[in-house]
This record gives structure tokens, C-alpha cells and sequence, in this order.
């Protein structure tokens, strides 16, 4: 496909969903779907396990397809048809599949390298020019993780090891990223240091898709929250009228207990 009639100054919404549902290991994942996610909005998208929160992240990247693309449409960027390699170039992916992928045998330069070819890894057949090099350089130094350059990414924390893999998302400049479960496995020190890192990369002008089960993931620079519940849109807002308690506890089945503090909401 030739990308160079895509505007990439994002005129176009980032994400449009119509009427899209997903299905996947022989049942419905999502459920007639309609969003749209604006360019440069930063959304949260926030629902229980097995909700359809992964797949809506794998619909985003084109892993999923529609049941019925007669009567759906899903558009990334302003296109319904992308080459999978060429649309991972514009838009970051961090995902704990991602992760576990590239956890044993890799350098931390290799990892963020690996990201100009969507690949685990660099491997003999592939070639990285100094270029490249120069940019994942500037992408550990964004994170301000130039040391981990040559570690073993087995050998780092998991807050290191997060930023390298946002740092290999970042490689080619994305016009947005997309996190799933961003702060899983992380201890408090860590998830902390990832938010701010995420602030920083919001008000830099990076769109933020963030999906995840945590209130305290959401990022102040996070207006709108989507809830999804058993494959459906259950609410679609201003982040400070969808995060109450009512709505909460009807999303998650249980009695939930909201409040906000610097920005953040935090839910027992």
C-alpha cells in the first residue's frame, strides 16, 4: 500500500470503529463496536478481565478483523487497509505478549533496535544501519535509560525492562502509542516512575491509548475513559463523569469505592 497519500499531520481521526464485532477462539470477544479516538487524544480504555480489552488492542493493530466487513469498518488513521509492518512504523505497541517475547537473549540496544523491523530481536538477515542506531541511542536516552544499552533484558527490573520495550515503540517517532496493562508486574516505585515517563511522552504530543483494569493507571493528561464490559461499550466519556463509583461498581460487579487525588483516581 502506498502510505504517502496518508496525512501525517493526522486530519484524520487515529482510530474509528463502526459497528465492529470480534471474534476469537470461536466466541464473541466484541460486540458491535463504535468509537472513534481523535488524533492526538489521549484515552483510557478500562474494563475487567475478559472483557475485550485485548481485543480491542489487536483490532487496533490489525491482528483482528471483523465478523462482518460488509456491514463494519474499522480505519486507522484514516485507512481501512494497512500493511501490518508499515503500520506499526506509526503507531507504538507495548503489550505483555511483547514483553515475555523479549525476555530472554536480548541486549536492551537489540530490543529497541528490533523495532524498526517488528521483530524479536535482531537476527543475521536483517540490517541495521547507523542511522538506526543514532535513533534507538536517542529512544534510550528519551527514557533516560542509556545504561541499559547493554544489559540483558533478563537481567533487569520490570520497570527497565517496560521502558526499554516503550523505548523500541518510540524508535521510529509514532504519532501514538498503544499500552496494554502498562503497570503489570510492576512494583510501586516503578509504576510510578512509568507514569511520569508517560506524562512527560502526553505533553510531548504523543497520543496515549492505554488500556488496562487499574484506576491508577490513568494519567492526569487522560480526559476520556472508555468502559468496556463483556465485549460492549457499557460508557463512553469525560474521565470525571465516567470514574464514579456507581458506574464503577456496576462495570466490575462489585461495591467500589472512588477518590481522587493529584490528578489521579484510585479505586478499593
Amino acid at each position: 500500500m502506498n502510505t504517502d497519500r496518508i496525512d501525517l499531520g493526522m486530519s484524520h481521526p487515529l482510530v474509528e470503529f463502526e459497528n465492529v464485532t470480534i471474534s476469537r477462539e470461536g466466541r464473541i470477544a466484541l460486540r458491535e463496536i463504535s468509537l472513534k479516538i481523535g488524533a492526538g487524544e489521549h484515552v483510557a480504555v478500562l474494563g475487567p478481565n475478559g472483557s475485550g480489552k485485548s481485543s480491542l488492542i489487536k483490532t487496533i493493530t490489525r491482528e483482528c478483523y471483523p465478523v462482518d466487513p460488509d456491514h463494519s469498518a474499522v480505519r486507522v488513521m484514516g485507512e481501512r487497509i494497512w500493511n501490518v509492518f508499515e503500520l506499526r512504523a506509526r503507531m507504538g505497541i507495548v503489550t505483555a505478549e511483547l514483553a515475555q517475547a523479549c525476555m530472554r537473549g536480548f541486549q536492551g540496544l537489540e530490543v529497541v533496535l528490533s523495532g524498526f523491523f517488528s521483530s524479536v530481536g535482531i537476527w543475521p538477515h536483517l540490517r541495521v544501519t547507523e542511522e538506526m542506531r543514532a535513533r534507538a541511542g536517542e529512544a534510550l536516552e528519551r527514557l533516560e535509560i542509556s545504561h541499559l544499552a547493554e544489559r540483558w533484558v533478563d537481567e533487569m527490573s520490570s520497570g527497565e525492562a517496560r521502558r526499554v520495550l516503550i523505548a523500541r515503540a518510540l524508535v521510529h517517532g509514532p504519532k501514538a502509542l498503544v499500552l496494554d496493562e502498562p503497570s503489570a508486574s510492576l512494583d510501586l516505585h516503578a509504576a510510578h516512575s512509568l507514569n511520569q515517563m508517560l506524562r512527560k511522552l502526553a505533553r510531548e504530543g504523543t497520543s496515549i491509548i492505554l488500556v488496562t483494569h487499574h484506576l491508577a493507571d490513568i494519567i492526569p493528561e487522560i480526559e476520556r475513559v472508555i468502559l468496556i464490559r463483556e465485549g460492549r461499550v457499557f460508557r463512553d466519556g469525560a474521565k470525571q463523569d465516567v470514574l464514579t463509583e456507581p458506574l464503577l461498581s456496576e462495570l466490575f460487579r462489585t461495591r467500589v469505592h472512588v477518590v481522587r487525588r493529584d490528578g489521579y483516581y484510585h479505586a478499593w
